[in-house]
């Protein structure tokens, strides 16, 4: 009886993994739509892009805010889980850094619009808000630290100061072609390196 319903669970499990599988494809192709055509782009675009039906998103997101709000905890995520990852791989704690950031600002560029497309859903705002914060500062500490540990970066620079710098020089970038935030933000990471002796 046991190996019969092992067996019958099948295509139940089947069923639940295309549907994440789905999911994540959702995700992922929202993003790029985001960054590219902003959050308020047709829903059958990112559908093409996923490679699914617009029906498939709609049972995952019923709304255009499950949507946006979804992506944006999805991107949180992977530049949380990140972060580790680039520490461990990286060739210097630095160099960790300057990656993490590098993803830190893509995440930035997606987060775009948020605010508008969540309209006057103050509370669901506010909550994304908070997960960002503790999902994101724990890991840019943990880079901080580990660059400080290292000798390459000079103490005292806090986590939150460093992401809200980053995020105030992403401001403005869709109303001028001429301004890279990138340029700065590397003037910025720059500022925080040790002077090196000779």
């Amino acid at each position: 009886m046991a190996a019969e319903g092992a067996a019958g669970d099948s295509p139940s499990r089947s069923k639940r993994a295309d549907a994440q599988r789905n999911r994540e494809s959702v995700l992922t192709a929202a993003a790029g739509v985001f960054v590219t055509s902003g959050v308020d782009a047709p829903i059958r675009q990112i559908a093409a892009q996923a490679g699914v039906g617009m029906a498939t998103i709609y049972r995952h997101f019923p709304t255009r805010a499950d949507l946006v709000s979804a992506v944006y905890q999805h991107q949180i995520e992977a530049c949380a889980e990140a972060g580790p990852n680039l520490l461990a791989n990286a060739d210097s704690p630095l160099d960790a850094l300057h990656q993490w950031v590098d993803l830190f600002v893509d995440f930035l560029v997606t987060k775009h619009g948020l605010a508008d497309a969540l309209q006057s859903d103050n509370d669901r705002f506010a909550a994304l808000h908070a997960y960002f914060l503790d999902r994101l500062l724990p890991v840019c500490a943990q880079l901080l630290d580990a660059a400080v540990e290292a000798g390459d970066i000079k103490p005292g620079t806090q986590p939150y100061e460093l992401m809200r710098g980053i995020g105030n020089l992403c401001i403005g970038r869709d109303n001028d072609p001429r301004y890279d935030p990138r340029r700065l933000i590397a003037l910025l990471l720059q500022g925080l390196q040790r002077p090196q002796t000779s």
